[in-house]
């Protein structure tokens, strides 16, 4: 086997490494709330999963651009609420959108023309669109920080307190989610994404 020793690797074979192995990833499409502009925030992230669900907890590891907390971070801390939203086919489109890089000051939801939908449990709206779509709220933050003691990654545990799927990807009488039906859409490495394949069972041993 190839061999690559971490403390050898510059940051972007890191990110590589660790973006092409743990894979395929859910992608977390969150809306956030700009208090000072009352403008709302969408961006796409990928380092994200569930965390515990006897409290329903979810990890979103928002890494820094140069070292430079990026907006959603700012206002989950400034609010500690959020919007996460999965994603399937008919979004993806309006989700790789609302990955530019854009002034604080401005909204991707605005720019993008993108149909918002008043939440129940937070200020900030969900985006009307997404099949499954998660209000939250700030549970625990982490600045997770490099050798030299500088914050390189802003890491939430946020609680769920509203879940809302689409009535054509939920069944009802057993209350599952139906993956088929569901096709989210997830992240791979670089611009590469996936859908999930071919489904299959197997029971976990007693």
């Amino acid at each position: 086997m190839l061999h690559y020793p971490t403390n050898k690797l510059t940051e972007q074979q890191s990110y590589k490494f660790l973006s092409g192995s743990i894979i395929p990833r859910p992608i977390a499409w969150v809306t956030s709330l700009n208090t000072a502009t009352q403008g709302i925030n969408a961006a796409p992230f990928s380092f994200f999963n569930a965390a515990a669900s006897e409290i329903p907890l979810a990890t979103l590891s928002i890494l820094r651009k140069g070292k430079e907390m990026k907006d959603t971070a700012k206002n989950i801390l400034d609010t500690h609420e959020l919007v996460i939203h999965l994603v399937s086919d008919p979004q993806v489109k309006a989700m790789n959108q609302t990955a530019a890089s854009l002034p604080s000051e401005q909204s991707e939801i605005t720019m993008n023309q993108i149909e918002t939908v008043a939440s129940q449990s937070v200020a900030v709206p969900g985006i009307k669109d997404a099949p499954i779509r998660m209000e939250a709220r700030l549970h625990q933050y982490v600045p997770i920080k490099n050798r030299d003691e500088q914050i390189i990654t802003d890491l939430f545990i946020v609680e769920i307190t509203d879940f809302y799927f689409a009535e054509e990807i939920f069944d009802r009488e057993k209350e599952y989610i139906l993956p088929e039906k569901f096709n989210p859409l997830a992240r791979l490495a670089g611009a590469t994404f996936a859908h999930i394949g071919d489904l299959f069972e197997l029971k976990r041993p007693k």
